[in-house]
């Protein structure tokens, strides 16, 4: 199952390197970007569950790193106002 990263850059103009187990996750996001936090969260969430249980429909198991990213990403957004936007500049 081919891994993907998206990157992202949050409002205070850090960047992450976020891990998907399936490229699903282009599905929930297009490069360059800019997505409301929430609908952010929203899509990461969707989008990372979603590449989870294709690691589960292929192995049989769900995938942790899916949900570890998706634990981080949430963690990281807690910082900012629900008003800013998050840009994913790229999936690779």
């Amino acid at each position: 199952m081919p891994a993907v990263y998206f990157h992202v850059r949050w409002p205070d103009q850090t960047e992450s390197h976020c891990y998907s187990p399936s490229t699903v996750i282009s599905e929930f996001f297009t490069p360059d970007t800019c997505y409301p936090l929430l609908e952010f969260l929203q899509r990461a969430n969707d989008g990372l569950h979603a590449a989870s249980e294709r690691v589960r429909a292929k192995f049989g198991f769900a995938c942790s790193s899916a949900m570890d990213q998706l634990a981080k990403i949430e963690k990281t957004a807690q910082a900012f106002d629900a008003s800013t936007a998050v840009h994913v500049l790229s999936i690779d």
